[in-house]
């Protein structure tokens, strides 16, 4: 997304706390299709493949490019009774806007977004021309295992703003100032995530890696390291981000 590719060492352990969280949270049963989309080159994928690979579901390839054709996904979702998928909130935008969709997706039962902020006017439309399914609003970057906070999206929210969550299993979340200081609620500061995730650093790039990896100052033993979101949130209330 920046322009400047570069590879991140993620630990298989990582991966599995993410697919073994996404189970507890969302319960795959027997009767659930997974439609994989997204191209292999995007961490989504990860998930796409091995959620339900794990967990002995029918899992739906799509075609080549197929992800960037609403009405293809829209025939494809009816035909294969697909229940679960992910779209970035720019392509769901489009596919909102497919033929008939109300009727072609009737079999959906869960729908997750991620890589782009989820819009409030993404989330209305949503709940207006699909009845059937929930929305799931996830966050994370490639350098913590693909997602690190989750949010169900309500079809009678009126917050413009919509929250990132809570984190994860066995992931940790901080807001912090340029000190490396918790900030209260209401401020904003930048986003710092610890945890099970975490990677390892970027391959041949130590000064990418020491910059963006900095050692958590909540760990008395010296052990572990926080990824260096870039991102500026704030908690609610009830501790939302």
């Amino acid at each position: 997304s920046t322009g400047k590719p570069k590879g991140v060492m993620v630990p298989h352990s990582g991966i599995i706390n993410r697919i073994q969280w996404m189970q507890e949270e969302y319960k795959l049963d027997r009767k659930d299709i997974v439609l994989q989309k997204t191209p292999y080159s995007f961490d989504v994928s990860v998930w796409e493949f091995f959620w339900p690979l794990m967990f002995g579901n029918k899992m739906v390839i799509a075609k080549p490019n197929g992800h960037k054709d609403p009405n293809y996904l829209a025939d494809l979702i009816e035909k294969e009774r697909v229940t679960t998928l992910h779209f970035v909130p720019s392509m769901l935008a489009v596919f909102l806007y497919a033929d008939e969709i109300e009727e072609k997706c009737s079999s959906l039962k869960r729908v997750f977004c991620s890589g782009e902020a989820l819009s409030f006017e993404h989330e209305r439309r949503f709940f207006d021309r699909i009845k059937s399914s929930e929305l799931h609003n996830l966050y994370g970057p490639t350098e913590a295992s693909i997602d690190v906070s989750y949010w169900q999206c309500l079809p009678d929210n009126e917050d413009f703003v919509l929250p990132i969550g809570k984190p994860i299993a066995n992931t940790q979340l901080y807001i912090l100032d340029n000190s490396l200081k918790m900030l209260p609620i209401g401020v904003a500061g930048e986003l710092f995530i610890g945890g099970a995730g975490l990677a390892h650093g970027y391959i041949n790039k130590p000064e990418l890696t020491e910059k963006k990896f900095v050692q958590n100052p909540f760990d008395k033993t010296g052990k572990s390291k926080l990824y260096k979101t870039g991102d500026l949130a704030k908690y609610r209330e009830d501790g939302t981000i």
